[in-house]
């Protein structure tokens, strides 16, 4: 017979191995996408953010190389603690069948019920350029829906830090443009997008053209929400990419 204390230990340890989320994360390692997480600071709290961190395949071979990187910010319906809803769009579902994807992809996951957070953003990015061969020259901000707004947002909080923005179905205040202008930036958009309006996409896209800058602009005509899977699938978005350099 098993004792009640013994069922009660078994409880226990299954409890801290499941509220151990952050202790469990694998080791980076070449042509793989683990979990990690980082302590990140606000005000006089600390907080743990999750991440999912990406190592191209040939990653280490060349020790003094630096890689072209991707920050990828996901939209409201991924926010909460599973780190595997965080793949099902974008750069970390790519990666999972592609790991000879030539960026390291950082994939960070808000927490449910809040937004991103530009200052966590860049305490993660912080961390990562340390730990990771980052080349800052060629580091990128993307992200979809909430995502996208966090990308506007968070490149306004840090324009000197990006070589390139691609804002999906997002939306922002336009009065951000100035700190932007300098910045490529590409746009995409649905035309029936019913969540975020094509009208978002259009105002930020003016508003960083009427303070100098130049961005790209791509609206699908036929497409609702959901304009980024087409967006992340286009080769020439990874090649426009890397075309740019931190100015």
């Amino acid at each position: 017979m098993i004792h009640s204390r013994t069922i009660a230990g078994c409880l226990f340890v299954l409890g801290v191995i499941a509220g151990s989320r952050f202790a469990w994360a694998d080791e980076p390692s070449a042509g793989k996408q683990v979990a990690q997480s980082v302590e990140v600071k606000q005000g006089d709290k600390t907080e743990k953010l999750q991440y999912l961190l990406f190592l191209p395949k040939d990653y280490g071979t060349d020790a003094t190389k630096k890689w072209p990187t991707i920050l990828f910010l996901h939209g409201a319906g991924e926010r909460g603690d599973n780190l595997d809803v965080v793949k099902v769009h974008g750069p970390p579902k790519i990666v999972e069948s592609k790991p000879d994807f030539g960026f390291i992809v950082i994939s960070p996951q808000c927490p449910k019920g809040k937004w991103w957070n530009p200052e966590e953003l860049k305490q993660l990015l912080d961390h990562v350029s340390k730990s990771q061969a980052v080349d800052e020259e060629r580091l990128y901000l993307t992200g979809l829906s909430m995502g996208g707004a966090g990308t506007w947002n968070l490149a306004a909080a840090a324009p000197e830090r990006f070589a390139a923005i691609a804002p999906i179905c997002g939306f922002a205040d336009t009065k951000i443009a100035e700190k932007i202008k300098h910045l490529p930036t590409w746009v995409f958009h649905g035309a029936k997008d019913t969540a975020v309006k094509l009208e978002a996409g259009e105002k930020m896209v003016a508003a960083v053209k009427a303070a100098g800058g130049e961005p790209k602009f791509t609206v699908y005509p036929e497409a609702g929400h959901d304009s980024w899977t087409e967006s992340y699938n286009n080769p020439e978005l990874y090649k426009w990419l890397l075309e740019q350099k931190r100015k």
